[in-house]
């Protein structure tokens, strides 16, 4: 579709915003919708970067260039894209799912149409112009398997799934600007939960070859595809594997009572490793512990010169309530309450956990893939979230580990870029997710203080494990399962097809126009977020490689 002058100011408006100082320009005079601000003349609408992109290999406990200069990988993940999750694109449920119910409310085509339309809009080069002059090093992108291969089709790629990954590729090569490629959705499920694209809290991906197969076998497309582009920092395989658990969530088999299954894990580590080295030998290849990239203690020292490691470290004065420097009282249940957190807390937290260990005792890079704080608990509390975001990143510089947040944007709960509460995408569904809150449908969120809803779930679940009569049970478990269960999985999927009906009868320029709130240049900067990653993402890394 064709686009007016006049829908071209915005954009100009937000790239010279981003072109002025970078993210200080940005953000200090708070947190503003980037396309709200004067902008004045239209500036370059690029930024290019002047250097070559040389490919990134391992050396030591280093990540280096060509040249064996340090490269210290710093940014964020713009989850959501590639790989639809429901507190960060504002929908109930997992994304295959979701997809259908809007096949079926909407029609194919104009369903077709409100996913691509998303997709454009939500990371383009506007993105990757404020990512670069925000000082990000490098972004990684979270991938569902579907964008690439049909369930009904298997080992048949999708060129429109490529296109869309190549597209922007180019853009940050164009601008500098390393990409981790990260498999968030594989066949199969290699976890049970919703950001796998699951709706069934069964994970089989560990025990069906089949699935297997067609995971290693688009890998080896990837580097079939990949194999040449230095843009590429590396593949980070699997996102948050959880080996042993393929039944779902029980009280028995989560937290502290989840036991590992390594030779599993490791079995299919070394085969897609061995699999991938037969066509790229060049990118890094990036190895996620079980447990949701928690637990390293069984996982097969290395085995391949060009493997680093990534850890999961969210913490609990990330999410809160409470304050910080101070005692939070978290409201997971599995967290327990009144907890003191320091920086000197943290950095113990960092230096017990299992990957910052098998990094250490194997001399090999440590990548913490996934972290973050969040901001819409108390009002309040937004600078206690940032305190203690600044001391975990400053904690990861000081023990050189590279790193990348969750998440780059959202519907307003950990975004360096949120969506404007007063665009057309969030006033049509603010009622909806009002609901969601309610009925407690987004399992990320377990910050959020109590409803009616939340509550008789809990009451549900103990009224339960008191008659089985289980003495094994653990209490606070079983309610974290069964309000999974419930209202994340059943409830969300309820959900589905009442917002779908929220776009019933629209038009494609109706739709595209609520889609384009999407759009950097319509979104709203978290000021204090991005003020502190700039701070250590501008910093460059120091020395050249020694090979320890």
């Amino acid at each position: 579709m064709t686009r007016k002058a006049s829908d071209l100011k915005p954009r100009r408006e937000f790239l010279r915003l981003a072109a002025f100082t970078g993210a200080a320009a940005l953000t200090r005079n708070g947190v503003a919708a980037a396309g709200e601000q004067d902008a004045g003349p239209r500036a370059a609408e690029s930024d290019e970067s002047d250097d070559k992109m040389e490919f990134l290999r391992v050396s030591g406990r280093h990540i280096v260039n060509a040249k064996g200069k340090q490269v210290r990988l710093r940014g964020t993940c713009p989850g959501g894209w590639m790989n639809m999750e429901d507190f960060i694109n504002g929908h109930p449920g997992a994304e295959h799912t979701l997809r259908a119910q809007m096949a079926e409310v909407l029609g194919p085509a104009r369903a077709q149409f409100f996913f691509e339309r998303m997709l454009d809009y939500f990371f383009n080069e506007d993105d990757v112009i404020f990512l670069r002059k925000a000082g990000a090093s490098v972004v990684r992108i979270p991938l569902n398997y579907r964008h690439f291969e049909d369930d009904a089709a298997p080992f048949k790629y999708k060129e429109a799934g490529f296109a869309q990954l190549d597209k922007v590729l180019s853009l940050c090569e164009r601008h500098g600007l390393y990409v981790i490629l990260d498999l968030h959705s594989a066949q199969g499920w290699q976890n049970v939960h919703w950001h796998s694209d699951n709706a069934s809290r069964m994970s089989l991906f560990w025990d069906v070859p089949f699935y297997q197969d067609r995971f290693v076998a688009l890998w080896q497309e990837f580097a079939r595809r990949y194999k040449n582009r230095a843009v590429i920092a590396g593949y980070d395989v699997l996102n948050e594997p959880c080996a042993n658990n393929a039944v779902g969530d029980y009280p028995w088999n989560v937290g502290t009572n989840y036991r590992p299954n390594f030779d599993r894990m490791n079995a299919v580590y070394r085969r897609l490793v061995t699999e991938i080295r037969k066509i790229d030998s060049r990118h890094i290849i990036f190895l996620e512990g079980d447990d949701y990239a928690k637990d390293f203690s069984g996982l097969e020292k290395p085995f391949d010169d060009n493997l680093a490691y990534s850890s999961h470290n969210y913490t609990v004065p990330g999410f809160g309530p409470g304050r910080y420097p101070g005692t939070i009282h978290p409201r997971s249940a599995a967290a327990g309450s009144g907890q003191d957190w320091d920086r000197a807390k943290q950095e113990r937290n960092f230096l017990d956990a299992d990957g910052t260990k098998f990094a250490q005792q194997h001399n090999v890079p440590l990548w913490v893939g996934e972290f973050g704080s969040v901001f819409n608990g108390p009002a309040d509390e937004s600078g206690d979230r940032l305190r203690a975001l600044d001391d975990q990143i400053s904690i990861f510089e000081t023990h050189e580990t590279h790193w990348t947040t969750w998440n780059y944007k959202d519907v307003g709960v950990m975004g360096m870029l949120t969506l404007n509460p007063a665009s057309s995408y969030m006033a049509r569904i603010s009622g909806f997710l009002r609901k969601k809150i309610a009925l407690g449908t987004d399992d990320w969120m377990k910050w959020l203080p109590p409803t009616a809803v939340k509550d008789a779930t809990a009451q549900l679940a103990d009224q339960i494990r008191q008659v089985v009569g289980d003495p094994q049970l653990d209490a606070g478990l079983n309610v974290r399962c069964m309000s999974q269960t419930l209202l994340c999985f059943y409830t969300g999927t309820m959900m589905q097809p009442l917002y779908a009906g929220l776009f019933k009868g629209l038009s494609e320029n109706e739709l595209d126009h609520i889609l384009s709130s999407f759009s950097a240049k319509q979104c709203v900067l978290n000021r204090g977020l991005v003020d502190v990653l700039s701070k250590y993402m501008a910093t460059p890394a120091q020395g050249s490689s020694t090979g320890g």
